[in-house]
């Protein structure tokens, strides 16, 4: 799942005091608010912006946010440390597994409830009629906080208080995915390939619990990092999962989940499929037209093939087996396409030339 910034998406700064927290919640609430932002992104951005105050207008789930690090992985996938979905934190609200949202504003599990992240950190929600900072920092805080002044015709309100106090338990995933970045060399050359997982565990000195616990510091889990090396399978596709069994989370008595990589092509000499590959050659107008012999890399050693002439740009010439190993045996074709290349830095003489072959073409 991807990791979220919170304090980007309130436009603070890390070290933000509560009071700088809430203004920047209030001023972006109002700006973005369903009932008076009518544009198709004010739903999701509304849902990230109360889901952020959740997190960091309250100080002991931000202490263990802020424990994952400034940008933590930002941007790539986020793995959620076992046992953590449907924790009882004690402090919140009583450890309750549900959510009350104030009835008098709008209803957040329209909005999807909370992200997957948010979850994988706290449990999926927390009884907070009145336990947290006295009261939900959901989509009904907003009314609280604001005096109200929006429309709530044609929302049900019997139905919003029964969704709002439905119970959300996730069952806990001890499978990981992470991408695997694989270039056509790599599977060439069928060796193992290093990649590296970071995860989190639930600590195993407290159970997860934290409070003073000095081996995750209170923060009931701790970060670990190992280097796994990957044998790539012949004719492997993108988007292929390779599955390392027992490679995922550690769960209770002793459990293991598994490793799931997904395959992804990472090369800038050739394109790849199956065992196949393409390459790009460029060459001149001159050479195009007269023909010439050109030096080629390829995985298996360099080569000089040969340019027929009045060979037009975008000609794909196939080396038979000199692609990459296939599953039954031998090898994959490269296909040279022919890219027509103007060459830089002509010279006075060059572009004279050039200009006396346009004149014969009219």
């Amino acid at each position: 799942m991807e990791y979220k910034d919170y304090y980007e998406i309130l436009g603070v700064k890390r070290s933000a005091t509560q009071a700088e927290i809430k203004s920047a919640y209030r001023k972006l609430a109002k700006k973005f608010h369903p009932d008076v932002n009518k544009t198709p992104e004010a739903n999701a951005k509304f849902k990230d912006i109360n889901e952020a105050f959740e997190v960091l207008g309250d100080d002991n789930k931000r202490k263990r946010y802020d424990s994952l690090g400034s940008n933590w992985q930002a941007g790539a996938n986020y793995t959620p440390p076992p046992g953590f979905d449907g924790f009882d934190f004690g402090g919140f609200g009583g450890g309750a597994n549900q959510y009350q949202y104030n009835t008098s504003g709008i209803n957040f599990e329209d909005l999807g409830g909370f992200s997957d992240f948010f979850n994988s950190l706290f449990g999926g929600g927390f009884a907070s009629a009145g336990a947290s900072r006295g009261g939900s920092t959901g989509a009904g805080s907003f009314y609280e906080n604001f005096g109200g002044g929006f429309s709530s015709a044609g929302r049900n309100s019997s139905s919003r208080t029964s969704s709002a106090n439905r119970t959300t338990k996730t069952a806990v995933d001890l499978n990981i995915t992470q991408d695997i970045k694989v270039s056509a060399k790599d599977i060439f050359a069928q060796k193992p390939v290093s990649v590296k997982i970071n995860n989190l565990e639930k600590c195993t000195q407290c159970s997860g619990v934290g409070s003073i616990c000095p081996h995750c510091n209170g923060t009931g889990f701790v970060t670990y990092s190992k280097t796994l090396n990957v044998k790539i399978p012949p004719e492997v596709k993108e988007g292929q999962k390779i599955r390392l069994k027992g490679e995922g989370k550690s769960g209770k008595n002793g459990t293991k989940g598994d490793l799931y990589l997904v395959v992804k092509f990472a090369d800038k000499q050739y394109t790849i499929n199956g065992a196949d590959l393409t390459k790009t050659l460029d060459i001149s107008p001159a050479e195009a037209v007269i023909g010439t012999k050109k030096e080629l890399e390829t995985l298996h050693g360099n080569i000089n093939i040969k340019i027929p002439p009045q060979t037009a740009s975008g000609t794909v010439l196939r080396l038979k087996e000199l692609g990459l190993p296939k599953k039954s045996g031998g090898y994959g074709n490269l296909n040279v396409k022919i890219n027509l290349a103007i060459p830089k830095n002509l010279t006075k003489e060059q572009i004279k030339l050039y200009q006396e072959l346009l004149n014969l073409e009219k």
